[in-house]
């Protein structure tokens, strides 16, 4: 016998709640025995949806955008949610939810929306037309959106479709919110969830939009940096003047941009804002072992791209520092004469481009007045500088002990036969940032992309194995934050 009945009398429902959870355990096993022998009809399914280009950037395919919209919502309603598209001054919103119930509320969030396909020529096949290819690494799904992120979200809709087949009905408290413009912004989405913030807020929420280590073993993120952008433009005489003339007694705003931006950084890599790295904290000692744990290889990764040597802030490991270090970037700059031949000006303006990537609890528009204290400390009195702002979010730390943490990366671990691991990300998915924000709560960040998808690229794919283990991963967390 799997249990033994010992001791039942002095626990009446001990023996209760471990046949009920035989009866999950076996329940889950024919969700995913539904889910292998339904990938063929999920695969067509997903070619349609990837038939439809819907790009939000391109005003010419907002039809297409909303056509997607009312594919998803059709596909739900016939699932049995109540499905709804909601009209926003961009592209619609898809909302649904399953039937009420005692279970945990949780939220499912992705986005419908692709990014253009510029340059075409560099397609091996039409960017719509999607198909399966057998490359040497396996079957792949080719087409825009394919990882980046209809295939991801799909693998929610199919692990929902497989649990009903064998369950009957849909898993309670589900709320479904599919977003139709996050690929340009996502300018109505802030205004929607505070707008529908009674409707929308559960106890976590499930992001798609993310992917595999870069090993292939299966990953949580649990923190996104933040980002500042900001455009600074420093200007001095009121034209380009004669270095003969004029060097070395007239302000030169290349020299006084190059000065400012050469001291935002000491020797040891630090940022040196003051009050910068007000907020930060450093890597709690569990994630420093776990990701001391992944092996990762800083000359290998920056040898993917022509370098070999990792910079940045001394003492701290490289993975510390795309993950859980702030940063601050001269993404480009420009001034005075640079095409052909040479010209020997003082030229009348220079400006830059400066991103601030944020870690921990730091204040995004405390680190902008920051940046630009500093950047007039060192301008004449006679020349003037302007700067122009370009969005600002602030880090996202979720709290890795809620135990449904736990659980999925246990799911996670049992689907790929690999531990999986809590990770980091430098970059910023903002919707994360809005959910604690507005709704209030934490998300599990969870999708099954790798790292040569191409998504934004030409010739975007996703794995047959990440859509077929994406949607087998979610059933078996959806079983394991219910049992």
């Amino acid at each position: 016998m799997p249990y033994s009945t010992k001791g039942a009398g002095r626990n009446p429902r001990l023996l209760l709640r471990k046949v009920g959870n035989m009866t999950e355990s076996a329940r889950l096993e024919d969700i995913l025995t539904q889910l292998d022998a339904g990938l063929d009809a999920a695969l067509d399914r997903l070619m349609d949806f990837l038939r439809i280009p819907s790009i939000s950037t391109d005003p010419a395919h907002s039809g297409d955008v909303r056509r997607a919209a009312g594919w998803l919502a059709a596909q739900l309603t016939g699932l049995g949610f109540q499905a709804q598209v909601h009209d926003t001054p961009g592209h619609p919103m898809v909302t649904a939810r399953s039937a009420p119930g005692g279970a945990r509320p949780l939220l499912f969030y992705g986005h419908y929306d692709v990014q253009p396909v510029d340059p075409l020529e560099l397609w091996s096949r039409p960017p719509f037309d999607p198909a399966i290819e057998e490359t040497n690494a396996g079957r792949v799904i080719r087409g825009r959106g394919a990882s980046d992120d209809k295939g991801q979200l799909m693998t929610f809709i199919e692990a929902f479709r497989a649990w009903k087949a064998v369950h009957g009905s849909l898993p309670t408290d589900l709320i479904l919110l599919f977003e139709g413009e996050e690929e340009s912004g996502s300018p109505s989405l802030r205004p929607f969830l505070r707008e529908h913030a009674g409707d929308l807020r559960a106890s976590l929420a499930m992001i798609c939009d993310t992917g595999l280590y870069a090993d292939g073993r299966p990953a949580i993120t649990t923190q996104l940096r933040g980002l500042v952008g900001q455009e600074v433009v420093v200007r001095g005489a009121d034209r380009d003047l004669h270095s003969g003339s004029f060097g070395g007694l007239a302000a030169n705003p290349i020299m006084v941009l190059a000065q400012a931006l050469a001291a935002l950084k000491d020797q040891d890599g630090r940022v040196t804002l003051p009050g910068f790295h007000d907020g930060v904290e450093d890597l709690p000692a569990d994630l420093a072992r776990d990701w001391q744990a992944l092996n990762f290889d800083a000359a290998g990764f920056l040898s993917r791209v022509g370098l070999s040597r990792p910079v940045g802030e001394k003492g701290r490991t490289p993975l510390e520092m795309v993950w859980n270090r702030p940063t601050a970037e001269i993404n480009g700059i420009a001034g005075g004469y640079a095409g052909d031949g040479f010209k020997t000006v003082l030229p009348a303006e220079a400006r830059a481009k400066v991103s601030f990537r944020l870690t921990g609890t730091q204040n995004p528009e405390a680190v902008r007045v920051a940046f630009q204290d500093h950047v007039r400390r060192f301008v004449p009195a006679d020349c003037t500088v302007e700067f122009h702002d370009h969005g600002a979010s602030p880090a996202s730390v979720m709290d890795i002990s809620d135990p449904a943490f736990g659980q999925a990366k246990r799911a996670l671990g049992q689907e790929w036969g690999r531990d999986a691991a809590f990770i980091g990300a430098g970059g910023s998915i903002p919707i994360a940032g809005d959910f604690k924000e507005i709704l209030g709560m934490d998300s599990l960040l969870v999708g099954f992309g790798r790292d040569d998808d191409r998504i934004h690229s030409p010739n975007e794919k996703y794995d047959v194995e990440s859509f077929a283990k994406g949607a087998r991963s979610w059933a078996r967390i959806l079983t394991a934050l219910r049992e």
